[in-house]
C-alpha cells in the first residue's frame, strides 16, 4: 500500500510538472484603441499574429499570446495597461497602438520601469528618443521627425503647391509635426490652423472655408480618421473650382475614414497620405508577403474575402515586420523564470539583431542599435527612404503614388 501510495504521488507530481511545462506562456500586451479606431487595432493585431504564426506561436517551449488592452484613446487608460503589464509575471513586451500622446506623456514611466514598447503605428518623434538612461522603446513606423519633409516634398514637387496651409490637431503629436513641417517649409511661411479632438463637421466647414479664402493651394493635414473625415467632407461641400488638395499624415487610415468619405472622394476631393513603401495590393508579387497573408488567413478566415482592401493596411504591414524582429530577438536570448531578466535580455537582443530579417517593407539589416543623442535614429527601423505617398482606390484598397524604394523579395 505504501509503495502504491508513493507511485501514485509520483504520478501526480509528474503530471503536474508536465502540465506546468506545457502551459508556460509569454504575453505581449496590445495597448491600442479598440473602441474608436478599431480598424487600426485589428490590423495591427492581425499582422503581429501572422508573424507569431511563422514560429507556431512558440519560442523555447513558451507559448506566445497577444492580449488585447483597449485604452480607448485615453492616455490614462494606457498608463493603467502599462501598470498591469508590470505586475504580470508572464508579460514580456507591449505592442503599441495608433495614438502618440500616451507614449509621449508617459515616456519617462515606460523607460524608468523597463517596459519594452514596440511601436507599429504611433509616429510622435520623441517617443523613441529618451535621453536619460536606457531606452526601451523601438519603432517600426512613420517617424514624425521625418514625415513632414515627405509631406512638404510631395506638395511642392507633385502637386505644385506654393502656398501650404497646415491643419494640425492640438495635441503633442500635432505639435511635434509642426516643428518638422516648419523646418521642411523653411522658405515658405506656412500658415497654421489648430483643431481639437472631436471637431465636428460644422466647425470643419468654417475652417476649410477660411483656408480656401486665405489663398492656400493645398492643405497639409495631421489628424486621425474621425476629424479627417469631417475636413474631407467639408472640402466636398465647396464648388470644385474652389477645392484644394489635402496632403495628409497617415492617421486618417486608422479608423472608418473611407466609409465616411467615400462620396467626397468620388466627387473628386484629392486626398494623398504618407505611408511606408509597401501595399497589400501587391502581396502576390512577393514570397514573404504571400506567406504572411496565408498565415493571417489561417487565423482569420474572413480575410479570404480580400486582404487587398483591409482597413488600415499598414497597421498589418508594420506589425508583421515588427513581429518578425521580435521573434528573431527573443529567439536569441535564454528565457528564465525571472520576467525582469527576460525583458532586459530582450531589450539588449533587439539592439543586436545581426541576421537579416525578411519583412514586407524590406529586408532588415541591423534594424536597431544602442541609442544615444548622437545616434537618435537608433530605435527607428524605417528611414525617410522607406516612406511613400498613397491614395485610396475606388475599391477601398491603398495604391502607392510612387514606386517603393524597398520591398519584400
Amino acid at each position: 500500500m505504501r509503495l502504491r501510495y508513493w507511485l501514485l504521488l509520483l504520478f501526480f507530481i509528474c503530471m503536474y510538472a508536465n502540465a506546468d511545462d506545457s502551459t508556460r506562456i509569454l504575453k505581449i500586451y496590445h495597448d491600442s484603441d479598440y473602441s474608436n479606431h478599431k480598424a487600426s487595432a485589428i490590423a495591427m493585431k492581425m499582422g503581429f499574429m501572422a508573424a507569431l504564426a511563422d514560429v507556431n506561436f512558440t519560442v523555447q517551449g513558451y507559448q506566445l499570446e497577444l492580449v488585447e488592452k483597449d485604452h480607448r484613446g485615453n492616455s490614462n487608460r494606457s498608463l493603467l495597461n502599462m501598470r498591469q503589464f508590470l505586475e504580470d509575471p508572464d508579460a514580456i513586451a507591449v505592442l503599441g497602438g495608433l495614438h502618440s500622446p500616451p507614449y509621449i506623456k508617459y515616456r519617462n514611466f515606460i523607460n524608468e520601469n523597463g517596459i519594452i514598447l514596440l511601436i507599429p503605428w504611433a509616429a510622435g518623434g520623441s517617443i523613441t528618443r529618451y535621453p536619460d538612461g536606457e531606452n526601451w522603446v523601438y519603432r517600426l513606423s512613420i517617424d514624425d521627425t521625418k514625415a513632414g519633409f515627405k509631406l512638404v516634398e510631395h506638395a511642392r514637387q507633385d502637386l505644385h503647391c506654393e502656398s501650404m496651409h497646415a491643419l494640425l490637431e492640438n495635441t503633442p503629436w500635432g505639435k511635434s509635426n509642426h516643428k518638422t513641417l516648419s523646418a521642411a517649409a523653411a522658405d515658405n511661411q506656412m500658415k497654421v490652423t489648430w483643431f481639437n479632438w472631436n471637431a465636428q463637421l460644422s466647425s470643419a466647414r468654417i475652417i476649410i472655408r477660411d483656408i480656401i479664402n486665405s489663398d492656400a493651394d493645398c492643405v497639409i493635414f495631421v489628424g486621425n480618421a474621425l476629424e479627417g473625415s469631417h475636413f474631407v467632407n467639408a472640402m466636398a461641400s465647396f464648388p470644385k473650382s474652389s477645392r484644394i488638395p489635402i496632403v495628409s499624415h497617415w492617421g486618417i487610415t486608422g479608423g472608418d475614414f473611407l466609409t465616411s468619405t467615400k462620396d467626397a472622394l468620388q466627387q473628386g476631393v484629392r486626398v494623398h497620405f504618407i505611408q511606408s513603401c509597401f501595399s497589400l495590393r501587391d502581396y502576390k508579387q512577393h514570397p514573404q508577403a504571400r506567406k504572411a497573408v496565408e498565415s493571417a488567413k489561417a487565423i482569420y478566415p474572413t480575410l479570404a474575402e480580400g486582404i487587398e482592401v483591409l482597413p488600415a493596411p499598414t497597421g498589418f504591414v508594420h506589425s508583421y515586420d515588427l513581429g518578425k524582429l521580435f521573434v528573431e530577438a527573443i529567439s536569441n536570448i535564454t528565457l528564465s523564470a525571472d520576467v525582469k531578466q527576460n525583458r532586459a535580455a530582450l531589450r539588449r537582443a533587439l539592439e543586436n539583431i545581426k541576421t537579416p530579417v525578411v519583412g514586407l517593407i524590406k529586408t532588415y539589416q541591423v534594424p536597431f542599435s544602442s541609442w544615444s543623442q548622437e545616434h537618435d535614429d537608433a530605435h527607428e527601423a524605417l528611414g525617410l527612404e522607406d516612406f511613400c505617398m498613397a491614395q485610396y482606390a475606388d475599391d477601398g484598397g491603398v495604391t502607392l503614388l510612387s514606386e517603393p524604394k524597398a520591398g519584400a523579395k
